[in-house]
């Protein structure tokens, strides 16, 4: 099982830094986790984009879905053989208005958003109250407090456990989700101070509290945003989990057999 990260920039792309992004690859199955802003332009760099075999969206800000159109238009029309041999439908799991929302994302205009199916590309899919069988993982989705629905996902594979918080404020399941997990990869998207608003996203401070009380084997810290300083948000991380460290876009992370 390995984790490879896209792009890791929280809530817009940054200099030469693409937003939220990761890949999960076990058995010859790659899961993606998330397309934002730039995304796909890294996706192309490591691997084919028809080698995808499912897409998970935790939510549907642009930081994390933006790129999304542009890969129906790369699963629509690429010209280049073999793509009439590829599977032209992917299926995607996300929040339950994401078919709809997505449409909206992609249709120029009101007409066009009336008209417009992406059911020739893909297969739509809700998060479910029970885990998930995607391929040879297992994914359980957690809501989290977010301004729009929004999923935390424990994605699970031979004895291997990723826990990704997506984006959210402090709530009751981050414990759950991350419970010794081997990866804990949270969002930290900024320093700790009293007029951060509520339900929205974590410091680094409350990242590394909730490892430290969740025990996952590592805990990668993701989703800074470019206006926020990376070092500082690490430092209050390690303050309650000395080995946090941040997740650098390009890297892999070889969780290896149980």
């Amino acid at each position: 099982m390995r984790l490879i990260i896209l792009g890791c920039s929280g809530s817009i792309p940054g200099p030469d830094a693409a937003a939220s992004g990761y890949l999960l690859e076990a058995d010859g199955f790659l899961l993606g986790l998330e397309l934002g802003n730039g995304a796909l332009a890294r996706l192309q760099a490591e691997r084919d984009p028809f080698d995808l075999d499912a897409l998970l969206l935790s939510h549907l800000h642009p930081d994390h879905c933006a790129d999304f159109s542009a890969l129906t238009v790369l699963r629509r029309y690429h010209p280049a053989p073999p793509y009439e041999t590829r599977p032209r439908r992917l299926p995607v799991y996300g929040p339950e208005d994401a078919p709809q929302r997505l449409v909206n994302a992609f249709a120029a205009n009101e007409a066009e958003r009336l008209q417009t199916d992406l059911s020739d590309v893909y297969e739509f899919h809700t998060f479910g109250e029970q885990p998930q069988r995607i391929g040879p993982f297992e994914v359980t989705a957690f809501p989290v407090e977010h301004p729009t629905p929004a999923f935390g996902l424990r994605i699970s594979h031979g004895g291997r456990t990723v826990a990704y918080s997506g984006d959210t404020g402090m709530c009751p399941v981050l414990e759950e989700l991350s419970r010794e997990a081997d990866v804990l990869l949270c969002e930290a998207s900024w320093t700790d101070a009293a007029d951060r608003p509520p339900g929205v996203h974590l410091s680094g401070r409350e990242a590394g509290a909730i490892a430290a009380r969740a025990a996952p084997k590592r805990l990668l810290l993701t989703h800074v945003a470019p206006w926020t300083d990376r070092e500082a948000v690490l430092a209050e991380a390690k303050v309650f989990f000395p080995g946090a460290e941040l997740a650098e876009q390009g890297a892999v992370y070889d969780l290896g057999p149980a």
